[in-house]
């Protein structure tokens, strides 16, 4: 759980701008506080940290910056310069505390789940129940067996390739049995020699089909077509030769969007290109209102609405983030866009789109390595702060920040099919008490070392140290805020308050490497590998609480 997220630098200017995104202590804009620590004092405390941190990059001499290793470079010049050592008497301390063990929560979490939340682990097991991207194995319900799947599918680790997106969205759909192999994007990290003797060019998606290797996404729908036409699988090409010829022309029209949407997130004439965007995103939209139904076809989904899915859904989120312009919107909100946005609608009622979504953050942060950067303007600041859980688009909070507000403010439509908020918070309790140890080594890289050789992914680093001296703190606020999720801040405020007044007894190096950690951890929550966009939302809100108490 949790690998490395991905992101870009936009330059010097934007240093105290990247400085609230980093592996940094100086992240959190606007935070749900104790009265001792009003939202601002914390903003006080935070622009004295990033003064400093700026001040030791400066004197460092470094005047010049590669965007794709500037996060790295001010995660150096605020975390501790020597390694710190473990605190023995600090984590007996810290132990003594009456805060409930993983054992204890986990049958708290139990006590409250549905009986389909308490099946969450063992359907994984078995490969049944609801799609999880943690299921290795996929056989829907138990009248399919693991000696019938006929399919390997090779996505990216990252839960987020939108080539991969369209066939694992259509093994949903077509609900064809198949087993997942797991590869990294080259951003990452380099891929396994075994991946590599598949498909020598490292592309993904790959399929195996009945021992017949496809390396192209494309290739992988219309073999899943040709081979799984019946026996009840579900077609997603039309019968008709009439709508074959219209989706033809669809197919087409989704890369003539893609290229429009490519070169105005990527190019430096906005004027023009926006333009361009915006006169075939109006196609688009004259194809969904003439549609018979709310996808592109129909009543029905097909492969056409498929291969539009990923990109759309990117669309929505870069273009907001990077450009300010809002296609996608929260209910109630007028937009140009009504057809694309019932499709939008119907595509979330689909059980096959609600697994592989993602949200707003995660592919901001995913695409610039992909695309070797993306080009900002300024009508897209005010997003970009609510989308990078800095402040509200009304400026009241932050929007990380607990009341969560709806919509993330109206910029990011609510995941209503994933239940309440409660449902939410039990989710990411779930997520982190299944997998406690793994999570915490991997958010103590935030106090740790830079791995050796570094990637391209700014925020990715897969060779990374992480810091035992954190350990145990760490574990003890996962638990404290575990407990919060579920029972309400107030329950556990007295414990929380012990454990942050002996961290912050240790020495202020010690403190800022646990809000390191925490911050590491927060950033790099992955929609939809680690959890639903609600679950995601919640846990990022509850660790703001937890580094706003350090802070």
């Amino acid at each position: 759980m949790l690998p490395e997220k991905v992101g870009e630098g936009k330059g010097v200017a934007a240093v105290v701008k990247l400085l609230a995104l980093a592996v940094t202590s100086s992240i959190i804009f606007g935070i749900q506080t104790s009265d001792a620590f009003s939202p601002l004092s914390v903003r006080a405390k935070e622009k004295e940290r990033r003064s400093a941190a700026i001040s030791r990059l400066e004197a460092s001499g470094r005047s010049s910056f590669n965007p794709f290793s500037l996060v790295n470079d001010m995660f150096d010049a605020v975390k501790p310069t020597e390694s710190l050592p473990v605190n023995s008497k600090l984590n007996a301390a810290l132990n003594s505390i009456p805060i409930p063990d993983w054992v204890e929560i986990r049958s708290s979490l139990e006590r409250v789940q549905t009986e389909e939340e308490r099946a969450f682990r063992k359907n994984l097991k078995y490969g049944i129940g609801r799609g999880s991207p943690l299921h290795k194995l996929r056989l829907f319900d138990e009248s399919n067996k693991e000696d019938d799947v006929r399919i390997v599918f090779y996505r990216d680790s990252a839960s987020w390739c939108p080539y991969c997106q369209k066939v694992w969205m259509s093994l949903e759909e077509k609900r064809i049995p198949y087993r997942i192999e797991k590869v990294n994007m080259r951003c990452y990290g380099d891929k396994p020699q075994s991946f590599l003797k598949v498909q020598p060019s490292g592309n993904i998606p790959v399929a195996i089909i009945d021992g017949q290797v496809y390396g192209q996404s494309n290739d992988i729908l219309y073999a899943l077509e040709e081979k799984f036409n019946k026996e009840g699988y579900k077609s997603l090409l039309p019968n008709d030769s009439a709508v074959r010829a219209r989706a033809s022309e669809l197919l087409r029209l989704e890369r003539q969007i893609f290229g429009a949407w490519m070169y105005w997130l990527t190019g430096n004439n906005p004027q023009r290109f926006r333009e361009d965007f915006e006169r075939t995103l109006s196609i688009v939209e004259d194809e969904l209102q003439n549609s018979p139904g709310d996808f592109f076809l129909g009543d029905d989904v097909t492969t056409v609405d498929f291969q539009f899915a990923p990109f759309l859904e990117r669309m929505a989120a870069s273009l907001l983030f990077f450009k300010g312009f809002q296609m996608r919107v929260s209910p109630g909100i007028p937009t140009k866009y009504p057809a694309i946005n019932r499709w939008f609608d119907a595509m979330e009622t689909l059980e096959s789109y609600q697994l592989t979504k993602s949200d707003y953050y995660t592919h901001n942060w995913d695409l610039p390595p992909q695309l070797g950067g993306c080009t900002y303007e300024e009508k897209g600041e005010l997003f970009e702060l609510a989308i990078n859980g800095e402040r509200s688009v009304d400026g009241t909070q932050g929007s990380w920040e607990l009341p969560l507000q709806p919509h993330n403010g109206g910029i990011e439509p609510d995941w209503t099919w994933c239940g309440d908020e409660f449902t939410a918070r039990k989710e990411a309790v779930e997520r982190v008490s299944g997998n406690f140890e793994a999570i915490v080594k991997f958010a103590s890289r935030g106090a740790g070392k830079k791995g050796m050789p570094p990637v391209s992914a700014a925020l990715a680093d897969p060779n990374a140290v992480s810091s035992e001296a954190v350990y145990c703190s760490l574990d003890v606020l996962l638990r404290a805020i575990s407990v919060s999720m579920l029972r309400g801040n107030e329950t556990i405020e007295k414990e929380m308050s012990e454990a942050i007044y002996l961290i912050q007894s240790a020495g202020e190096d010690f403190a800022n490497a646990v809000v390191l950690s925490l911050s590491y951890l927060r950033d790099r929550v992955g929609v939809p590998r680690d959890m639903t966009l609600p679950a995601a939302r919640q846990f990022r809100a509850h660790l703001n609480w937890a580094i706003g108490k350090l802070i």
